[in-house]
């Protein structure tokens, strides 16, 4: 497979990894560095694209990389602050806008036909997002499109300007709010950068194991799985890279769903992994006995992970790599753009371990985005209730008990949210959901069943829909779906009598309670 990438230089947009997502599902891989970090311009890059930004190009202190690295190189398309950037940097007029443009607007004009604009209906709705105007473009380039209330909405460079194009826009095509906006980026990577659109998940899968192989070659590797699309998916792939070298196991923390662990761990044995179960149960509540604070409880949580994780280490004298599911947003989120003074925060799934072992770090996944890594464990035929699992979060059923921790809680929770769950794929909505979840209420209310008055706990089902769980919307769930749910939670599960339904939407509320 002939290696091929569109490069994405971030200026701190917050729509950067849009930009990233839109390039790689037209099948053509694309990479983030920051503005200030641009790596060698080679021939595996087919175009680059400058992301928009908070900051203002007419700011003393903004955002500045050096375009003569890139221009004339490889064909350029600037995005918002990087139109307004291209702009100012040959000569053009910049200037605050009387007032933020931000909302849909309609390209109105198209004054030139283009490849890039080719496929653009008249009037195409397109999405605005910024606090500077470009007055006037440079004299080497011209224009492609205007809005009613923006001269200046698409431009170009002059034919024969440079040795590449450069095209630059004032909106964001990014964004689902821009509805041709794939259009747009279809027409630059493919008509301009001429990318092939070869990378596949079966592509990636070829390409990840044959690196892995040369990577690691006989070497062994440990890694931990947690039942997530993540680890099981990178697992996979190190699997069929190094087969019986890979050394997992999969810790019953005391605080999984209910039968999730026999589950989870008999569908990795099935998938043939060299793994070893650890039932951790009673280690895990006992040291979160009497705590009740959430934060608490996480740091609880992760330092007992790591104290097995060493013990489990400890046992082998000839591991050389560390495992992980580290995916690609975690990456970004590691890398700051602006500059060493803003704290970043570590990508590191198993946060000490590489400071504690004297062993190397393999991350499969790192270049991937959480839909793309479905994707590939569906190519790798991974079992569906590994990959069409729901979020789970690490500290699990410990952050869904509000108060204390206690195995009889634990138990009460599991059992109202097997039902719950069951439910949803009895009646063919799990999938419709991006996240389910049932949480155990520190609080008592009355209640009466059959001739007796109760006093029992209260859960509260909650189920949202989200991409990436930045935001989140409850999802709507029918009346008489939630109606069933309740009814067999407290006919079913001594000590609950009240079931409710979160409808919050994140934000302000978060998906999880803790």
């Amino acid at each position: 497979m002939r290696e091929e990438k569109i490069l994405i230089l971030d200026f701190g947009s917050q729509y950067t990894q849009l930009i990233a997502r839109r390039v790689r599902e037209l099948n053509i891989y694309s990479e983030i560095h920051p503005f200030n970090a641009i790596p060698p311009i080679d021939e595996s890059i087919k175009g680059i694209i400058l992301s928009g930004s908070p900051f203002s190009v007419l700011e003393e202190n903004t955002l500045r990389t050096n375009l003569e690295d890139i221009i004339g190189k490889k064909p350029i398309l600037g995005i918002c602050y990087g139109a307004q950037y291209i702009a100012h940097h040959f000569g053009g007029k910049v200037a605050r806008s009387a007032k933020r443009e931000y909302g849909k607007a309609q390209l109105s004009r198209i004054l030139k036909e283009d490849v890039f604009t080719q496929n653009i209906s008249k009037n195409s709705q397109v999405w605005m997002s910024h606090g500077d105007t470009i007055l006037e473009i440079p004299s080497q380039f011209e224009l492609l499109a205007s809005t009613d209330s923006i001269d200046v909405a698409a431009y170009k460079s002059k034919e024969n300007q440079f040795d590449h194009p450069i095209y630059a826009i004032q909106f964001h095509p990014e964004v689902t709010h821009s509805l041709e906006g794939k259009h747009f980026i279809q027409n630059f990577v493919l008509d301009i950068c001429k990318c092939t659109g070869n990378w596949t998940p079966d592509a990636f899968i070829e390409q990840t194991v044959q690196n892995l192989r040369n990577k690691i070659g006989t070497d062994k590797v440990l890694m931990a799985l947690s039942g997530g699309v993540d680890s099981s998916v990178g697992a996979q792939l190190l699997h069929k890279a190094i087969g019986k070298n890979l050394y997992c196991f999969f810790i019953d923390n005391g605080l999984l769903r209910k039968d999730e662990f026999e589950e989870v761990l008999a569908s990795y044995e099935g998938m043939g992994f060299n793994i070893k179960g650890i039932d951790a149960k009673n280690r895990f509540w006992t040291e979160l006995k009497d705590v009740s604070d959430p934060e608490r409880k996480r740091k609880i949580i992760g330092r007992v992970f790591i104290e097995i994780f060493e013990e489990e280490a400890a046992k082998y004298d000839d591991i050389n790599w560390l495992g992980q599911g580290t995916i690609y947003p975690d990456v970004i989120e590691s890398i700051s753009v602006h500059g060493p003074s803003v704290t970043i925060k570590s990508h590191h799934n198993v946060g000490g371990l590489p400071e504690k072992f004297d062993l190397k770090i393999i991350e499969p996944l790192r270049m991937l985005f959480k839909d793309e890594v479905r994707k590939v464990g569906r190519a790798l035929s991974l079992p569906s209730n590994i990959i069409d699992r729901h979020p789970f979060p690490g500290p699990g059923l410990a952050i869904r008990i509000l108060g204390d921790i206690t195995p009889e809680k634990v138990s009460l929770l599991q059992e109202a949210d097997a039902i719950f769950i069951n439910k949803l794929k009895e009646h063919h909505l799990y999938n419709d959901v991006w996240q389910a979840a049932t949480i155990l209420l520190p609080v008592q209310s009355v209640g009466v069943m059959g001739d007796e008055r109760t006093y029992e706990k209260t859960v509260v089902l909650r189920a949202v829909n989200s991409v990436d769980g930045m935001t989140a919307e409850w999802s709507q769930l029918p009346h008489d779906f939630l109606a069933e749910v309740s009814s067999k939670i407290i006919n079913h599960v001594k000590g609950i009598n009240r079931v409710v339904y979160d409808i919050s939407t994140k934000p302000p509320a978060t998906i999880e309670w803790e």
